[in-house]
């Protein structure tokens, strides 16, 4: 059998390569991480044709950011890639360094790290720049009472096909399916999974709120407060391989929002005034998402990201690695949410997003709760990118 399984998913992967592959997607929020290998080879990575050498004097505010608030997400990059022949140096340095002020902070990116700008692939520089964070919903480990909607661990059955065998260009992009009899054929789209029984005991956590639960798989991770007192983490695990649909674009299309109210928080609203339309809405992404339960050992950490290494609020941001390196450093020029109020600051590329495509393309990660809800609800700015490599 397992000859048999080798032998489909090889044909599956060459005929499916040559064919299609699953399109971006484009959400109101981030789509979950894709969680890719830590990088821990020697060789420096090639530099991307994205990237575009620069000066530190060219990044518009870097004087006036304090860097020594990104060292967290340095040090938890270098835990990382620290082993990199590129990175032993400046990781040695700021690890003999745990607590820096503002100007050494400035002055080791400044020693050890060249600028690069990125540009999109027709010249321009800049691109969008959306937010995420770590929601707080509240639950039970039985069903019961308000404790209604179900999170559910992976299927057993799911397989992922890494196209990137056939076409590396797609790194990080993957199909999913399962095995019928002897065909593999694509997973279930949300409606058709959640009326059969396939999910039927993977049940392993119930929360008291369905769009709660939604936005929880658009962002990708999240914390449960459970209603014995105690607070777990449920993380990425898995999804059903089908493209990300808006639902807030599908309520603009029906003339049931303006494009200004299709934020999280507007859909939210929506959704409390409409009950009877909810899972109308829900069914019109078919993509599923599926979790794993962590323990919270530290709640000042966030989430690991794609890289491996926990997030740090306001200082971690998702990229498309097929344009800039994870575990880098970034400064980022761009505006706060729904504001022309600059904000430029210095940031790690420590995550991932099947949304998150092009290469001046960022996720601001804002952190935990409902603060950081707000901010990431509402960030959808235009911005510009310069990317810090290790100098040779």
């Amino acid at each position: 059998m397992e000859f048999v399984r080798r032998s489909l998913l090889l044909i599956l992967l060459a005929v499916l390569a040559a064919c299609s592959s699953v399109p971006p997607e484009k959400s109101p929020a981030p789509a979950p991480a894709e969680p890719l290998p830590a990088m821990t080879e020697k060789a420096p990575l090639p530099i991307s044709a994205a990237l575009h050498p620069s000066t530190f004097v060219a990044l518009p505010g870097w004087g006036a950011d304090d860097q020594s608030q990104a060292w967290p997400a340095l040090l938890a990059s270098c835990a990382i890639l620290g082993r990199r022949a590129d990175w032993k140096l400046p990781c040695e340095q700021a690890q003999a360094v745990p607590h820096p002020d503002a100007q050494q902070a400035r002055e080791f990116f400044e020693t050890y790290f060249q600028p690069y700008q990125v540009k999109n692939p027709d010249g321009s520089s800049e691109g969008l720049i959306t937010g995420y964070y770590e929601p707080l919903l509240h639950g039970a480990r039985k069903r019961g009472g308000r404790y209604q909607t179900p999170l559910h661990r992976a299927p057993d059955d799911i397989l992922a096909i890494d196209i990137a065998n056939v076409h590396p260009e797609l790194r990080g992009q993957q199909l999913r399916g399962r095995l019928v009899g002897n065909k593999v054929v694509g997973y279930p789209a949300r409606a058709e999974l959640l009326q059969s029984k396939i999910l039927a005991g993977k049940e392993i956590l119930w929360v008291d709120d369905p769009i709660d639960a939604f936005f929880l798989q658009v962002q990708g991770s999240g914390r449960v407060q459970l209603d014995s007192g105690e607070t777990v983490r449920v993380a990425y695990a898995n999804q059903n391989g089908w493209p990300y649909k808006s639902i807030g674009r599908y309520l603009i299309d029906k003339g049931e929002l303006r494009v200004d109210q299709a934020s999280m928080q507007g859909i939210k609203a929506w959704a409390a005034a409409n009950p009877s339309r909810l899972q109308e809405l829900l069914n019109v992404n078919p993509r599923y998402v599926f979790f794993k339960e962590e323990k919270l050992s530290d709640p000042m950490l966030g989430p690991k990201g794609a890289l491996g290494a926990p997030l740090t609020p306001e200082r971690s941001v998702a990229v498309d690695p097929q344009f800039i390196p994870l575990g880098a450093p970034v400064f980022l020029a761009t505006t706060r949410p729904n504001s022309a109020a600059p904000m430029r600051q210095l940031v790690f590329a420590q995550d991932t997003g099947s949304a998150i495509k092009g290469a001046v393309r960022a996720d601001y990660f804002w952190g935990f709760g409902d603060q950081a809800g707000n901010q990431a609800g509402r960030m959808k700015q235009r911005g510009a990118m310069w990317v810090l490599l290790p100098k040779p």
